[in-house]
Order: C-alpha cells, then structure tokens, then sequence
C-alpha cells in the first residue's frame, strides 16, 4: 500500500514519526514522509496514494510557529477523503483548528485548544471496547505510556472500539497550571467513520517516541492502514 505521512508541528514528532516510519515499512508499505502539506492541494499527486496518515498539529500555536494548512490544502484534504481514499489520524492530529470546524466532521472529533484537557502523561490502560472492530484486530487490552484525552468533541456516526478509563483527580492544567478537575469516566480512545465516500481512522493514543513503540498501538495503526486504505 502506498501511504502519505504528513508530519510536524508541536510535538515530538523527531520522535514518534522515525517509530512510525519504522513499523509501517516493516509491514511491507511504501511509505513517503513530509512536514510540507503543499502536496494536498494537488489531487493528481495525491490520487498516486492509497491512503493518507497525519501524524502532526495543524493549528497556529503561540510561540511556536503556524502549522495550519492553507484553504486548498484543506479542500484538498476534504476532497481526496470523500473521493473514496482513506484517512488514518493520530493523537493531536485530530486537533480542530480555529477557522476550520469542518475538519470535524472528517475526523468525528479530536482535540481543542482550549478546551481539551488530560491528566499527566504517564502509564495507562487501554481498554478493546469492540472485539469484532476491524481496528483492533490481534489486539487485546494493554498497557501503554500516553495521554488519556479528555473533553475532546465527539459526533454521531462514530464506531468506536477503544476506550480508556479514568478516576477523578485535579492535575494543573493550562499555561498558568492552575488545578483543574477532571472527571473520572470512560473516554473513547478510538473509532472509525465515513466521510463522502472515504474511510475515517481515528486513534488518539500516540504522544511520543514511547507511545509510539508500545505494540498494541503499532498493531492498531497497521490495522487502520489496512481498513482505511483498502
């Protein structure tokens, strides 16, 4: 399979992204690697992949530089999704940026600046909500290092197969830390969706080098690749 890995933004993604490279091309695809999202306005370089994979923060962030996409980049996005390809996000790549509510509706949901919040990172478990999913087939529940995202936005038509479970607790939060309670619950860790004609792969694990090597989560990216690209 021939897949597009966009990459780069605020993260550590000089971690997570070699790890990436690494297991996708162990699994025999043909991998391309770029931090420039030029090539999403260009629907005949784009038609050449089976599949595309964000593995980056699009949005302007204060002190860091501005990673948004550019309006034909993100009709390039929509369009070559709805054409009938397959579109796998990860982590914070699934983040809504100012501006541009609709790349909501591609993912289902993700992260908000401002709003989404999680206890420290740290040791988790990872929790098969749906056995019979597609995403996670070979995979039962594990352990992982990562972060639990919380009070993220969530739409209808979402199939999720993986949760994880969280007590109540105060952690400091936000540029001035101050403490903020998080709820204990179950919070959807992944699904899948349709968006036009293309298939939708949302994992929200996967926050560094670490996470990235955890093989329940190299197996579940695989299996996204494989349902979304096929």
């Amino acid at each position: 399979m021939k897949l597009l890995v966009i990459s780069g933004g605020r993260h550590p993604y000089e971690e997570s992204t070699p790890v990436l490279e690494g297991f996708l091309k162990g699994a025999g695809h043909e991998v391309t690697i770029t931090e420039d999202a030029s090539i999403l306005a260009d629907a005949s370089g784009m038609s050449a992949f089976d599949a595309l994979v964000f593995n980056t923060r699009r949005e302007n962030v204060p002190d860091f530089g501005d990673w948004e996409l550019q309006t034909s980049q993100k009709e390039g996005l929509k369009s070559y999704v709805e054409s009938g390809k397959g579109f796998v996000c990860i982590h914070i790549s699934c983040c809504v940026p100012k501006g541009w509510s609709e790349f909501d509706e591609v993912t289902g949901g993700g992260w908000v600046t401002g709003t989404s919040y999680h206890p420290p990172y740290g040791e988790m478990k990872v929790n098969i909500s749906n056995a019979a999913h597609a995403g996670v087939a070979g995979v039962s529940d594990f352990v992982t290092t990562d972060e639990l995202y919380m009070n993220t936005t969530f739409r209808e038509g979402n199939d999720v197969f993986l949760t994880g479970d969280a007590e109540e607790g105060t952690w400091p939060w936000g540029p001035d830390r101050a403490p903020t309670l998080m709820p204990g619950g179950t919070y959807p860790l992944g699904w899948t969706r349709s968006y036009g004609d293309g298939k939708v792969f949302v994992l929200l694990l996967g926050h560094d080098g670490k996470s990235f090597e955890t093989p329940g989560f190299q197996q579940i990216v695989l299996n996204g690749v494989s349902w979304a690209g096929a």
